[in-house]
């Protein structure tokens, strides 16, 4: 049985993991991919059933590992269902000897049953029977020089839907720096100016993916003395607003037709498009960085675990530094998140916006501490009401009032399609409106296959 594949790979994303799949297709596109090969999902699981790497493994990493070129590799994760954070990636790890590399393999072939792992496929209905693909590349450092650098990016906003890059980068860093909020990136059009080969590259990239997977996009690159690497890519996960948005402006530019636009809203979508802000005015205590919308109000807990042991007696907002996956288990118990690093790609945003919590990220002059918060001269101890927008990026003391608002034209727009193909024109809610487009849609599927 041959268990590693090139990224070259016609292998289906259950045998390669989504990360490597997204590989393969940047490859094929044309775009820069750094070298390297995958070790399939079928490894791990022979791993986690047996306690041991699969016999003929270690024998396929030496040969794969001469194919490269250079003696440094990152070691990432990759499910076929993503799961951001949720396991563990080595990088600038040393290919000579092989032993590191395959202490490495071993590690992230583990982390597929660690506590927050677990409970992220418990939140979100994925198999613990799948395992994880394991990426090895060469590595790429955004922290060679003043002409490196890394951040990610979504071909559109994923907060509104709006036909703009947007993201986050940092200079001279890694890409772990993104991601985990650690620092205050810069927003992604600060590389136009600071490295605009980079940046004319990055806009090609983000056109040549939309245009495939004909959808908005999430990419993550690396820079390295001024060229550019492309290190993943997947379909947006863009919820409420964002996703009614994408879909009817990919309708209306004839890049999908109505019907699969249709098919890309969920009535979970439409639900949250009625998107509650903060109504001013309000005791604003501190001001971030929207990154999921919806107003959320709850007792402030400063950790995970006050979070989880709270929330039995109301509603909470955990307020952290940064989140990483350790924290996974007082987001899903939150209400709502609040971080004082990071921007609108870090964990706290990605996580928050794929349970659909509000969040506000990367706020200014915020500092947390055991059992309380500060922000400029005020302090509110653990157990203060905040509440949070997740739009403005507002953070208010106290139970603030509310107002909402619905993207008018995108839905209207939406709806009347769902209308017109389900024939039915009665009074009834926005999403039985849908619910009843969905229907008939997935009837004529299932007839034109018949």
């Amino acid at each position: 049985m041959r268990w590693i594949h090139p990224l070259t790979s016609g292998e289906p994303v259950e045998v390669i993991g989504g990360k490597a799949h997204g590989l393969v297709v940047l490859g094929r596109l044309g775009l820069p991919v750094p070298p390297g090969f995958v070790i399939g999902t079928d490894a791990c699981r022979a791993y986690l059933r047996d306690g041991h790497l699969p016999e003929g493994l270690v024998e396929e990493l030496s040969a794969a590992l001469s194919d490269l070129p250079a003696t440094r590799v990152s070691v990432r994760s990759g499910a076929s269902v993503s799961m951001p954070g949720m396991m563990t990636t080595v990088l600038d790890l040393d290919t000579d000897p092989i032993g590191p590399l395959l202490n490495a393999v071993t590690e992230v072939f583990a982390s597929w049953h660690t506590p927050r792992a677990k409970t992220y496929r418990d939140l979100h209905g994925i198999s613990h029977d799948l395992g994880t693909a394991v990426s090895v590349q060469t590595m790429v450092h955004g922290d060679r020089d003043h002409h490196s650098g890394t951040g990610v990016a979504f071909t559109r906003d994923p907060t509104t839907g709006d036909p703009v890059p947007y993201g986050d980068v940092l200079f001279g860093r890694r890409g772990d720096a993104v991601v985990s909020g650690r620092e205050h990136p810069r927003p992604l059009h600060d590389l136009a100016d600071r490295e605009p080969e980079v940046w004319a590259g990055l806009t090609h990239a983000m056109a040549r993916v939309e245009a495939h997977y004909r959808d908005a996009c999430y990419l993550e690159f690396t820079y390295e003395s001024g060229r550019l690497w492309l290190l993943q890519v997947r379909p947006g996960r863009f919820t409420g607003a964002a996703a009614v948005r994408v879909a009817t402006d990919l309708a209306d530019d004839g890049v999908i037709a109505r019907e699969e636009s249709l098919l890309r809203v969920t009535e979970k979508d439409l639900q949250q498009v009625r998107t509650a802000r903060i109504a001013l005015p309000a005791d604003v205590v501190a001001r971030g960085l929207g990154a999921c919308p919806g107003v959320a109000t709850g007792s402030i807990a400063t950790t995970s675990e006050a979070a989880v042991r709270m929330a039995a007696d109301g509603p909470v907002i955990l307020v952290r530094p940064e989140t990483s996956p350790l924290d996974l288990r007082g987001i899903a118990a939150a209400t709502g998140i609040v971080t004082a690093r990071g921007g609108p790609a870090s964990h706290a945003a990605v996580v928050a916006r794929a349970m659909g919590k509000p969040a506000v990220v990367g706020t200014a002059g915020l500092i947390v501490a055991a059992g309380s918060i500060r922000a400029g001269d005020r302090t509110l101890t653990e157990g203060a009401v905040i509440t949070i927008d997740g739009t403005s990026g507002d953070v208010v003391a106290g139970e603030a009032a509310v107002t909402t608002s619905l993207a008018e034209a995108h839905v209207h727009r939406l709806l009347e399609w769902a209308d017109t193909v389900s024939g039915d024109t009665s009074e009834r809610s926005d999403p039985q409106r849908l619910s009843a487009a969905h229907a008939v849609l997935i009837q004529r599927g299932g007839q034109e296959q018949a």
